[in-house]
């Protein structure tokens, strides 16, 4: 059967030292992120993974002044385009956007699509604090809808502000933990979803898809207290909070390899929502795999996990 990863990471070697070098480190890292050739298809072949659809690293080129994320995000989407070609049918490539520079990121997004041949773009969370129901990147979304493309939102940092208010006063090692893996990256994720459904992004764009990763970044655990809390009659909007949770998104596993929370996320949202990612090298392609085929699955429900819903956002 046909498996998709959605979610698998790569770094040119400009980024690495550049906005990346926070990988200098963790050499376990940063050497597999930055192959684009043989040890990444050997991955993909241990793991039965037919097609993986490769994203910059956070912070991606999110946090950059417009002139140079322009410039950077051109730059990897043609390095990653070329390790595509050498590689066709193996590697796809979500498109880096300069989302601080509307227009311009709205162009390079459509360049990437309709010249390189890229299914959609990931955005690596909020641009200097500000999320996407900002209207500011309004080009960007328009584009997308336009293009029929899907977004996948991964991710950052949080703001320092939050980070500041939230999550110091401990030892450094663990403020960055607790601001990033172990909290602050999937509850900030979530809150840029709800803001962008609060303000009204899925109103405006109906037909706009957006991915989310680590088993939908706590959001499936919340939905019906969203329901309870966030009704139309106070938002303004036209839906409740589940309509757009279960239209406009599709959810991987992303590394989060856990039965418990896999089934609440097909409780919430159904199983036409969720899609096979690994998060490498982060996380295992083989982990990845493992965890898959241990879920107790119809043959149809697997398929649509390992690559109809993939296939239903990509267009292959």
């Amino acid at each position: 059967m046909r498996t998709i990863a959605l979610e698998e990471h790569y770094a040119t070697a400009e980024f690495l030292r550049g906005p990346g070098s926070w990988l200098a480190s963790r050499p376990e890292i940063a050497e597999p992120i930055a192959d684009l050739g043989p040890r990444r298809i050997a991955a993909m072949d241990e793991a039965g993974v037919d097609l993986a659809v490769l994203s910059l690293v956070a912070p991606g080129v999110e946090q950059l002044d417009a002139q140079e994320a322009v410039r950077l995000a051109r730059t990897c989407n043609d390095e990653l385009a070329e390790a595509i070609g050498r590689h066709p049918g193996r590697l796809a490539g979500f498109a880096a956007v300069p989302t601080g520079a509307p227009e311009p990121g709205a162009d390079e997004l459509e360049r990437a699509v309709r010249q390189l041949g890229f299914p959609g773009a990931l955005i690596n969370g909020h641009s200097r604090g500000r999320y996407l129901d900002d209207p500011f990147f309004d080009p960007v979304l328009n584009r997308a809808a336009a293009l029929r493309v899907p977004i996948y939102l991964h991710p950052t940092i949080p703001p320092a502000a939050v980070i500041e208010s939230s999550y110091a006063g401990f030892a450094p090692e663990v403020t960055f933990a607790l601001a990033t893996v172990g909290w602050g990256w999937h509850i900030n994720t979530a809150t840029h979803v709800l803001r962008m459904i609060v303000g009204g992004v899925f109103d405006r764009y109906p037909d706009l898809q957006i991915i989310i990763g680590h088993m939908g970044e706590a959001t499936s655990f919340m939905l019906p207290r969203f329901d309870a809390t966030l009704k139309p009659e106070l938002t303004g909007l036209q839906h409740p909070i589940s309509t757009y949770l279960r239209r406009n998104f599709t959810y991987t596993f992303a590394n989060f390899n856990d039965i418990a929370t896999y089934a609440n996320l097909v409780a919430q949202v159904g199983v036409e929502r969720v899609a096979f990612s690994a998060d490498y090298p982060f996380g295992s392609m083989t982990n990845a795999r493992a965890f898959f085929d241990g879920l107790p699955l119809s043959r149809d429900d697997r398929a649509r996990i390992s690559h109809r819903n993939a296939e239903r956002l990509l267009g292959r």
